[in-house]
C-alpha cells in the first residue's frame, strides 16, 4: 500500500492522526466458516486469510475476505464464554471493529486517547517473517472500536498471525465492489452531539453535512443525522439519532434488536451500479422495494444523467445531485436475522453528498419492511 500524502479536501479538519483509508472491517458472526462463504458467494468477495487452531489460535477463527480495497474479517469463538461470543449472544452477527489505515499507529493511539478516547487495546507489534505490523484500539459509540493499523513494514497477507487462505476450486466472480465509501452508526436519544464531538476533538475530523428531522422524516417516522469526515475524505462516518415521529424509527428499531449502539450499515462504492446491482440480484441479494411513482418525476429533480430510466426504475436504484454532480445508490434488506446490519451500494458520479432527496422514498420502504416486521408501531 502506498502511503504518499493524499490532498485535504476538508480545510476544517485538524486531522491530526492522518488516516489513509479504510483497513478492515471486523464482524463477529456465529459461524465465520459459513459467513464467508455468503460474502464470497453472495457479494463477490475472495478468499484472502486465516487464522484459527491451525495458526495456533485456541479461543477463536477468523476467514478474511477481499475484493479490490474491501477487506472484511469474519470472526467466531471456538467455546463458550469469550468476550466475542457475548457479543454475539448481545448484539447478533454484527461490526466489532472499524480499522484504520494511518502511517503511525502509536502516535494515533496517543493523540486520540490523550484527546479523551477510551482506550480499547494499548500499541502492540506483531512481527512474522514478512515484517511487522503495529496496531492500537480506542472505542467509539457503542461496543464499536477503531484499532489503528500501521503497515508499512509488512509484506505479508493480511497481518502477522495469518495465512494465506486459497480456495482454488471455488472463488466466485467480483461483483465490481471498489471501496468502503462510508459507514453509518446508530447511537441513542440525544447521543448524536456527544460523538460528533468525539470524532472532532479525538480524531481531528470534522462535521460536513447535518441533517435535521425536517431532512429526514416521512408520515410515521424520524431522525437526525451528521456527517464526519476526515480532512483527506477517506473515512466518512454518518451518526444517527432518533427524532420524535408518530410511530417507531428505523433508528430505534436497530437500537432495539442490537440493544445497543453500532454500525448500521456499510457504503460500497461501485463504477457501474447496474451491472453491480443485477449481479448481486442474481445470487440471491435482497433490496429494499422502492415505489414506482418515485421514478416518475426523477429527471425533473436530477436533471439530465447516463442512465436510462427504465433499468434504474427495474432494480430500485435511487439516483440524487448535489452542486458537484450526482450518484445513484441502492439498499439492502437487512443481512442479518435481526433487523440490524445491511448493505449500501452507491456510485458516485462528482457528487459529494449522501442522498438527501432520495431520504423520504428511501425511509417509506423501510417502514413497508417495518410494516411486515411487525416493529414499526
Amino acid at each position: 500500500m502506498d502511503t504518499t500524502v493524499l490532498p485535504k479536501l476538508h480545510e476544517n479538519a485538524q486531522d491530526f492522526m492522518p488516516i489513509n483509508g479504510t483497513d478492515y472491517i471486523e464482524l463477529y458472526v456465529g459461524n465465520s466458516k459459513q459467513a464467508a462463504h455468503f460474502y464470497k458467494t453472495a457479494f463477490g468477495f475472495q478468499s484472502y486469510a486465516y487464522a484459527g487452531l491451525q495458526t495456533g489460535l485456541k479461543d477463536r477463527e477468523s476467514y478474511v475476505v477481499i475484493q479490490d480495497k474491501i477487506r472484511l474479517v469474519l470472526t467466531s469463538p471456538l467455546k463458550s464464554g469469550t468476550e466475542i461470543g457475548k457479543h454475539i449472544d448481545t448484539h447478533g452477527d454484527g461490526v466489532k471493529v472499524v480499522a484504520l489505515w494511518v502511517d503511525d499507529a502509536t502516535y494515533a493511539y496517543e493523540t486520540a486517547v490523550s484527546k479523551g478516547a477510551k482506550s480499547y487495546m494499548e500499541p502492540i507489534t506483531e512481527e512474522d517473517a514478512d515484517g511487522k505490523v503495529v496496531r492500537a484500539g480506542i472505542y467509539t459509540y457503542g461496543e464499536t472500536v477503531h484499532i489503528f493499523v500501521e503497515r508499512k513494514d509488512y509484506k505479508g497477507t493480511f497481518l502477522p498471525g495469518y495465512t494465506s487462505w486459497e480456495t482454488p476450486d471455488y472463488n466466485p466472480a467480483s461483483t465490481g465492489l471498489k471501496y468502503v465509501d462510508h459507514m453509518v452508526g446508530n447511537v441513542g436519544w440525544d447521543r448524536m452531539n456527544h460523538w460528533v464531538d468525539f470524532y472532532e476533538k479525538a480524531m481531528g475530523f470534522v462535521n460536513i453535512l447535518s441533517f435535521d428531522d425536517n431532512d429526514i422524516s416521512t408520515e410515521y417516522t424520524a431522525l437526525m443525522s451528521k456527517v464526519m469526515s476526515n480532512g483527506n475524505g477517506r473515512i466518512k462516518f454518518p451518526i444517527n439519532e432518533p427524532a420524535e415521529g408518530a410511530k417507531k424509527s428505523q433508528v430505534e428499531e436497530y437500537l432495539d434488536f442490537y440493544e445497543g449502539e453500532g454500525v448500521q450499515h456499510i457504503a460500497v462504492a461501485t463504477d457501474d451500479i447496474i451491472k453491480t446491482v443485477r449481479d448481486l440480484k442474481s445470487r440471491g441479494i435482497e433490496f429494499l422495494t422502492i415505489p414506482d411513482t418515485y421514478y416518475e418525476a426523477v429527471t425533473d429533480r436530477v436533471g439530465k444523467i447516463d442512465e436510462d430510466i427504465a433499468p434504474l426504475k427495474e432494480l430500485g436504484i435511487l439516483v440524487d445531485r448535489d452542486d458537484e454532480g450526482y450518484l445513484l445508490q441502492i439498499f439492502t434488506r437487512p443481512i442479518e436475522p435481526r433487523p440490524t446490519m445491511f448493505f449500501e451500494i452507491i456510485q458516485r458520479k462528482g457528487a459529494q453528498s449522501f442522498g438527501k432527496g432520495n431520504f423520504k422514498a428511501l425511509f417509506e420502504a423501510i417502514e413497508l419492511e417495518q410494516e411486515l416486521r411487525g416493529t414499526l408501531h
